[in-house]
């Protein structure tokens, strides 16, 4: 079990994580891969060597999977410049991952108002 102090500084280091990563991928990435990139969230494996970050891409599928590799080639310079900045002593091992949660949830939201529907002409 996970004490709440663990916890507690694992989520405000992911928090660091994501906004520095964010900052990065806006400003400093100058890959012509990576194009309108989001990052939501970080979450940070608990003995803290991972993290997978969940980014949403705007645009089609060819241009989140173009973003993607992007942003794994210039993995080790995001994690350098994570060391730098954040002044960490080992930076987690990165794992982008696309995320798929808003799809979802406009899918989830489609399926309701059908059934709003159906009961509306029953």
């Amino acid at each position: 079990m996970e004490k709440r102090a663990q916890k507690y500084q694992r989520a405000r280091r992911s928090e660091a994580l994501r906004e520095e990563i964010a900052s990065l991928v806006e400003g400093e990435l100058e890959d012509p891969r990576i194009g309108l990139v989001t990052v939501n969230q970080v979450q940070l494996a608990p003995d803290g060597k991972v993290a997978r970050v969940f980014i949403a891409v705007t645009g089609s599928e060819e241009e989140a999977t173009r973003s993607l590799e992007g942003l794994n080639a210039s993995r080790g310079f995001i994690r350098h410049a994570l060391t730098t900045n954040l002044g960490l002593r080992h930076a987690p091992d990165l794992v982008f991952v696309l995320d798929q949660s808003e799809q979802h949830g406009n899918r989830v939201e489609e399926l309701l108002k059908r059934i709003e529907k159906r009961k509306r002409q029953s």
